[in-house]
């Protein structure tokens, strides 16, 4: 896609339109009602504790029979599933239900054939879980004056659209548990994007605060190779980096974890499908902030070629709408664009890792996380992240 082009695609994105977020009552996470007048907090946790259990379990094969076709089909993984999307010239995404992840985008390459853009990870958590971290995912908080913050973890299939000849829509929606805050999310694929556009509503009476960032890890064949191009001029702030539920968090290189714990059937089955390297076992990592020591601080980006071969974890304001990431182990390029955010997010582990292993990554994302942005009563947000692929 010619520069000229992109630009005008992103400015006409199609928008998301309201829907019923009760549209199909057999595919719904999230969406349980609480009565606005009941103030009793024991009727309140037993709703909340009604949806989450309701959360963890997807009916695949209602989707099937609702959602199949357009370039779309599913596949049932434990108590969800993935939606798999594909188009006629190779493209492919996948999105994980209920969690919403994107755990894959391999668009078609010059050479003719397609690559893994995201980094994913399969774990078996503390208590024998399975947890897949990765990908591309929204950590956002919601929260008003004096409320306990809210994030859009469990998402429900409202809506797909679209032809495996040009483009595939998939629409997400999750829904506070008061019912009062709603955020819906658009993953669309195009022949050369993968878009990520986001919309938030708020019904509540007063004004609610959106902290966070869009996370995308990319596959790397390591940061000493991979530079990021056009922040020049951005200012930026040194801050530990964000550990949501989906981040891979590289164990500490002066100890190795080992893990001789057998895997179950759906870690299996999880390996199986997303391809990836053997899963380890998650209580072999330190916490983020436990093996990433940063000190704070402010400055300007003087490099038009950033190289991420250390350790950093940056906030970038004033930044540009664009910029790219290069890598040259891999002979690969990704462009990532952002809308109706102010900052870039932009982390890297560092280059002691093994190479085009697991923890050879990087973190990029349109944030907002120094200056929150201010949502009022009955007022609605848009944003957006777009991947785009300009190596055909």
């Amino acid at each position: 896609m010619a520069k000229a082009s992109m630009s005008a695609f992103f400015l006409n994105s199609t928008s998301l339109r309201p829907s019923n977020p009760l549209k199909h009552p057999k595919t719904f996470h999230t969406h349980i009602l609480v009565d606005p007048q009941c103030h009793r907090h024991k009727r309140i946790r037993s709703l909340l504790a009604l949806a989450s259990s309701v959360a963890s379990r997807v009916n695949v094969d209602y989707l099937k029979k609702e959602f199949s076709g357009h370039g779309v089909s599913f596949e049932g993984i434990g108590d969800g599933c993935v939606i798999k999307m594909a188009l006629d010239n190779g493209s492919v995404a996948n999105v994980v239900l209920p969690s919403g992840l994107i755990t894959s985008y391999r668009p078609l390459m010059w050479h003719g054939a397609t690559m893994e853009v995201l980094q994913t990870a399969v774990y078996q958590g503390k208590n024998g879980e399975t947890v897949i971290r990765g990908g591309v995912s929204a950590d956002f908080k919601l929260a008003n004056d004096g409320g306990i913050p809210w994030s859009p973890s469990t998402w429900s299939l409202q809506n797909v659209r679209g032809s495996p000849q040009e483009s595939i829509q998939v629409e997400l929606v999750s829904v506070a548990p008061e019912n009062m805050i709603e955020v819906k999310c658009l993953v669309t694929l195009h022949q050369d994007i993968l878009g990520s556009e986001f919309t938030i509503n708020n019904t509540k009476s007063s004004s609610i605060q959106l902290s966070g960032s869009v996370i995308s890890h990319l596959k790397v064949s390591t940061p000493d190779a991979t530079y990021a191009v056009g922040l020049q001029g951005s200012n930026y702030r040194s801050k530990q980096p964000k550990s949501s539920g989906f981040s891979i968090v590289p164990p500490d290189t002066s100890r190795k974890g080992t893990s001789n714990s057998s895997q179950s059937l759906a870690q299996k089955t999880l390996q199986a499908v997303f391809s990836r390297q053997e899963i380890e076992d998650e209580k072999d990592h330190e916490p983020m902030n436990e093996w990433f020591k940063i000190e704070e601080s402010e400055g300007e980006e003087d490099d038009d070629y950033a190289h991420m071969t250390e350790r950093m974890s940056r906030i970038y304001s004033n930044a540009p709408r664009e910029f790219t990431i290069i890598d040259r182990g891999r002979r690969n390029s990704v462009v990532i664009r952002k809308g109706g955010f102010d900052e870039f997010y932009v982390f890297s582990p560092g280059s002691n890792y093994e190479w085009y292993g697991k923890y050879a990554y990087v973190c990029i994302g349109p944030s907002a996380t120094l200056t929150p942005l201010v949502l009022g009563p009955g007022g609605t947000w848009s944003g957006a992240q777009y991947l785009y692929n300009p190596n055909l």
